[in-house]
């Protein structure tokens, strides 16, 4: 937009102004300056997403450092903060994705936990031929046969987990030595499995942490077979999972800061702390997609105890698409578009009661606000605004 022509209704001409209209649709208030005319109307700013309404000023060429008779309808004061630009997603509140668990050893189940169990280190995942297979914490998942002579960081990580079980006398290292041999026996003793003083592949699931039971694949009496599906885990901290198009992977990353709106509209602090690519495949009515996962942790005692409330439910996330710190700003609606072109605010002074128009530079919009600077705009003046 760059003058009176560009909001003039078609068939009007250059002498004849036109009405302008408020947001409500009712004709807006004129004011009349020295040197020219002023309306005040209407225009629609797409912001990040959000329609806002700015005012502008249609008058004389002296609209910049011009005297108005009288004061606006509105003022707001010129106020120095940090913006910060958000966009609005949807996410699902739970428990973040799950983990599937396959067995390794031939047997019959005997025991299964039951759906939402919550298990520890050292506690029994699911039983087979009455023995049990054991959850250990771990990043690194069971591959082979733990026993005297092998090395690894595999090796060592079961050691610090009999450690923190209570077993003693060996290092932690990654050499399973004879005093690690003689501790696993112990366990296997108090396990009531044979003590071999080895850990048989699929004898132990290791898992970050304390898990929670999503679903059971398997059942009590089946048999159970190396590569079978026997359930699913998630952790056990509230999380919420958000999916975005492939055109949106540059809104977050791994360890983005974000907020997160429970369905009773308290928020949360949450970290994006995991981030996957799916594709899609295509059907009938689509064509294939590639779709970005994304898991939020929900960050302290706090936000964990609020989300405790529900077991699953719809919620909102909010990503910061830009941050300006420590900058000028006024209200949206502050804004004029200026008879040149550009935009400006109707800056006031109060005591003698006059107002005059000057041009500004516009930076960030967000939350109803804009960053300004421009001649004479600094902390704390005073600026018009629509009633």
């Amino acid at each position: 937009m760059s003058g009176p022509d560009a909001v003039r209704p078609p068939g009007q001409s250059p002498s004849e102004p036109s009405e302008p209209s408020g947001p409500s649709g009712s004709p807006a208030r004129r004011r009349t300056r020295r040197g020219g005319k002023a309306a005040g109307a209407a225009l629609a700013l797409a912001t990040g997403g959000t329609l806002v309404f700015a005012w502008f000023a249609v008058g004389g060429d002296d609209s910049q450092g011009s005297q108005a008779d009288g004061l606006p309808p509105g003022t707001a004061a010129v106020t120095k903060q940090t913006l910060r630009a958000t966009r609005t997603e949807d996410g699902e509140l739970g428990y973040g994705p799950s983990t599937p668990v396959t067995g390794r050893l031939s047997g019959t189940f005997t025991a299964l936990p039951a759906e939402g169990k919550r298990i520890g280190r050292g506690g029994m995942l699911y039983e087979l031929d009455n023995r049990p297979v054991v959850l250990m914490y771990g990043a690194k998942p069971a591959f082979r046969e733990l026993a005297t002579g092998v090395e690894g960081p595999d090796v060592e990580q079961l050691e610090a987990n009999l450690l923190a079980l209570g077993y003693t006398g060996f290092t932690v290292d990654e050499e399973f030595s004879e005093l690690t041999a003689e501790a696993v026996r112990q366990w296997q003793e108090d396990e009531e499995l044979p003590g071999t003083g080895k850990v048989e592949l699929g004898r132990v699931v290791f898992a970050p942490g304390e898990v929670r039971v999503e679903s059971r694949t398997a059942a009590e009496g089946r048999q159970s077979g190396p590569g079978g599906e026997v359930l699913t885990y998630t952790g056990t901290a509230k999380a919420v999972t958000v999916e975005l198009d492939s055109a949106d992977r540059q809104l977050a990353g791994k360890g983005t800061k974000v907020t997160v709106r429970l369905p009773d509209d308290s928020t949360a602090a949450g970290t994006v702390t995991d981030v996957s690519t799916e594709v899609q495949p295509a059907t009938d009515k689509a064509d294939a997609e590639t779709k970005v996962n994304l898991v939020v942790g929900l960050e302290g005692a706090k936000a964990q105890k609020s989300a405790a409330a529900y077991e699953q439910a719809a919620v909102q996330v909010d990503f910061t698409t830009g941050t300006r710190r420590d900058v000028l700003t006024v209200p949206v609606a502050a804004l004029l578009v200026l008879p040149q072109g550009g935009f400006g605010v109707e800056v006031v002074d109060e005591t003698t009661s006059t107002t005059r128009y000057v041009p500004v530079t516009t930076g960030l919009f967000a939350g109803g606000k804009v960053e300004v600077s421009g001649d004479g705009i600094t902390e704390g003046v005073t600026v018009g605004m629509p009633k």
